[in-house]
């Protein structure tokens, strides 16, 4: 799969699942944008992606964000191919959990952070290749927490409401700008080993329910590069016949019942 004439902004792109959809684009030929929080992560990302690749650090939840990652980008490569939008978190810290719970300050952070950053990254690419009059095309980072809950072991409700709501507004904006040939659509991981996660993949008995609940490959979380293939896939220039969908990267998560132990 060729990528080679393309760039790609990637929202998160410097640590876990984005960083490693940046290598695994950038091996096939493509220009990339890596945008993250840490300065030092980002400038790691891009000794590790090397040349045709840049980053820039910056919250994705500030609106300037994505402005100023847009027009470096044009300005470093031209035209620009797609939006992978991977940031968000966890809201625990401050008050996400079970709905008796939810602290407003959790339920607001956790949106702010999972929902209203990919907002706006969506709105400032939408708007780059609607002012270009080019297609385009968006992949955003759901969850199976969206719509298939655990209750026992991850019960965060602000962020299963944010990650259904990025399929909601995905399939919305998939709808609206599908006559401009631009394309959006979701991927929704289960467990994987990444940063947000420690809490999960360091339990064993989250890892024990993990066998039954997402069992391929012998019932083990993710690892960030199980996603790869079907970033390829949405992002390739020829998927130009694939809007609005929802792809689960789980497991089997979402098929299975899980046995608590």
């Amino acid at each position: 799969m060729d990528f080679k004439n393309t760039t790609y902004i990637i929202m998160g792109g410097t640590t876990g699942m984005g960083l490693a959809a940046a290598i695994a684009l950038k091996s096939k030929g493509a220009n990339l944008m890596v945008v993250g929080r840490n300065p030092s992560n980002c400038k790691k990302s891009e000794e590790i992606l090397g040349q045709d690749s840049i980053s820039m650090d910056g919250d994705a939840t500030n609106p300037k964000t994505i402005k100023k990652a847009i027009q470096k980008t044009h300005e470093t490569f031209g035209y620009i191919t797609g939006l992978f939008h991977v940031a968000g978190g966890s809201g625990r810290k401050w008050g996400d959990g079970a709905l008796d719970q939810i602290t407003l300050e959790g339920w607001n952070k956790t949106m702010e952070l999972n929902l209203t950053s990919l907002m706006l990254s969506n709105q400032g690419i939408i708007n780059y290749f609607l002012e270009h009059k080019t297609p385009g095309t968006i992949l955003n980072m759901g969850s199976v927490l969206g719509y298939s809950p655990s209750p026992k072991y991850f019960t965060t409700h602000a962020y299963a409401a944010a990650k259904s709501a990025i399929i909601g507004f995905s399939k919305s904006i998939a709808a609206y700008y599908a006559t401009h040939n631009i394309r959006i659509n979701v991927i929704a991981p289960s467990l994987f080993v990444t940063p947000m996660a420690q809490r999960a993949v360091k339990d064993d008995k989250i890892l024990e329910f993990l066998k039954t609940k997402q069992p391929l490959d012998g019932g083990r979380p993710g690892v960030s590069e199980d996603i790869n293939n079907a970033v390829l896939m949405f992002l390739h220039p020829n998927s130009n016949f694939i809007t609005g969908q929802v792809l689960a990267v789980d497991g089997g998560w979402s098929i299975s019942e899980g046995q608590y132990g």
